[in-house]
């Protein structure tokens, strides 16, 4: 395409629109304007007919026959016969106009239609291209003797009226074309205003914590489908977004304590010389702290890469009896089985794999602490769902009670369990971040009981 069509071209969809429909009506209304034209011609053409079929008809009553004279009868008000009017009897002219003498193109053609060497009605072209005169011959002899008369009208008059009659079929249409440009226009920025709307909203978005949605209950169904379909796109982004955030929290906090315990050490190895005891007794603590981390690091990086195998069943809602039968079926220990409690139609409005990285720590502390049962049950609440882990093992000892969701905590670090001690503090962020909380119940004796209170 060549640069100065290009320029042509509107750059919005509503002009390029607006422009599609008057050029559409541009060929609609040239269209009828040339059929109306020609049938106005015909219809003006028609008329100077049948006033020279009336002028012809007003020019037989007037002659009379005298043996073989002719003679044309003198009346009152005959301008016009005196005028536009040639009567010939064979060769002889009886009557012709004063101003034949000075038009003697049209009198050449009176007289070759009256001789019958032409059609019976001619129109002959003016100076310069312009309307001429139209001639019309008929018999008007009383008993047929060949007496012949040619009546002429000026078709100036006529031309004029179709001048005027175009012209106003022009102005009509410019106007027409006017107003379907901008009627278009308006039309098509109202019906892409919820667009508009949208992308106002997407440009307000914030990618975590925005709860903006773009799909609108009074925009058109396929807009609303579109904006439906962003949305959910717009939550696995902001799903993707804060787990890479909640990951990102998650290595800092950890890591920050036994960072600062290999910093610390370091720092007091360097204030004064050690003994070789005291130096293998730092360098126990700095690996000890070293390896803290990498456990830290392999606990979080297993669980993102747990997340990001299992997407969500529908953005920010998840079947609860879905992830607790995965979690029972996936989780298993020697002499424990797992009951699951829940109804099939009970939902929590939170994400699928937040609920699980949720629930998985507290299910894995009550296989490794029960006797033989652990059961997972979920109920629906006033305030959304309460998710219950519950085992039959010895409980959470009362004086460790206070620190249970600390990082880094563990009731017995010589239980022969390699974790870090992060797992319940997890859980709290989580449950947290996702709008929840998460509590021990102390009034239950048979065992420990851990409550997940989410959205519902």
């Amino acid at each position: 395409m060549s640069p100065v069509p290009r320029l042509l071209v509107p750059r919005t969809l509503r002009g390029r629109l607006a422009l599609v429909a008057v050029t559409a009506a541009a060929l609609l209304l040239t269209t009828l304007t040339v059929a109306f034209d020609a049938v106005a011609e015909r219809h003006l053409l028609s008329q100077a007919d049948d006033r020279l079929r009336g002028t012809l008809a007003a020019v037989a009553s007037t002659i009379e026959m005298s043996g073989r004279q002719v003679r044309v009868r003198e009346t009152s008000h005959d301008e016009i016969l005196d005028s536009n009017v040639w009567v010939y009897d064979g060769s002889r002219t009886v009557e012709q106009p004063a101003s034949a003498r000075r038009r003697h193109t049209l009198a050449r053609v009176a007289r070759r239609i009256a001789d019958g060497t032409g059609p019976a009605c001619v129109t002959t072209a003016g100076p310069d291209g312009q309307e001429g005169w139209r001639l019309c011959a008929q018999d008007v002899s009383p008993r047929g003797t060949g007496v012949v008369a040619v009546a002429a009208v000026d078709m100036t008059p006529y031309a004029s009226s179709m001048d005027a009659l175009l012209t106003g079929c022009v102005a009509f249409g410019v106007v027409m074309l006017a107003c379907t440009y901008v009627l278009t226009r308006l039309s098509v920025g109202r019906a892409l205003r919820p667009v508009t709307d949208m992308t106002e909203r997407a440009a307000r978005w914030s990618a975590v914590s925005s709860t903006t949605r773009l799909a609108s209950p009074t925009a058109p169904e396929e807009l609303r489908h579109l904006g439906v379909s962003l949305d959910a796109l717009l939550d696995r982004i902001r799903s993707v977004l804060r787990h890479e955030q909640q990951l990102t929290a998650e290595l800092s906090h950890e890591l920050r304590t036994p960072l600062a315990r290999i910093v610390a050490e370091l720092d007091l190895w360097r204030t004064r010389p050690r003994s070789p005891s005291e130096t293998l007794r730092a360098h126990a603590v700095i690996e000890a702290a070293a390896a803290s981390m990498r456990t830290i690091c392999d606990t979080l990086l297993d669980q993102s890469r747990a997340t990001a195998d299992t997407a969500p069943d529908t953005p920010g809602t998840c079947r609860v009896d879905r992830v607790l039968n995965r979690l029972a079926d996936a989780e298993v220990h020697a002499g424990v089985h797992t009951f699951v409690e829940v109804d099939a139609a009970l939902r929590a409005g939170v994400a699928e794999t937040v609920v699980e990285r949720i629930v998985s720590p507290l299910h894995a502390n009550a296989l490794r602490h029960a006797r033989s049962a652990v059961t997972l049950s979920a109920r629906a609440t006033p305030r959304g769902v309460d998710i219950v882990v519950s085992d039959d093992g010895a409980g959470v000892p009362p004086d460790f009670a206070p620190r249970l969701f600390r990082p880094g905590q563990r009731a017995d670090p010589v239980d022969g369990h390699d974790g870090a001690g992060l797992g319940l503090a997890l859980v709290r962020r989580l449950t947290r971040s996702a709008g929840g909380r998460v509590w021990h119940d102390d009034s239950y004796t048979d065992g420990a009981r851990f409550v997940v209170q989410l959205p519902g």
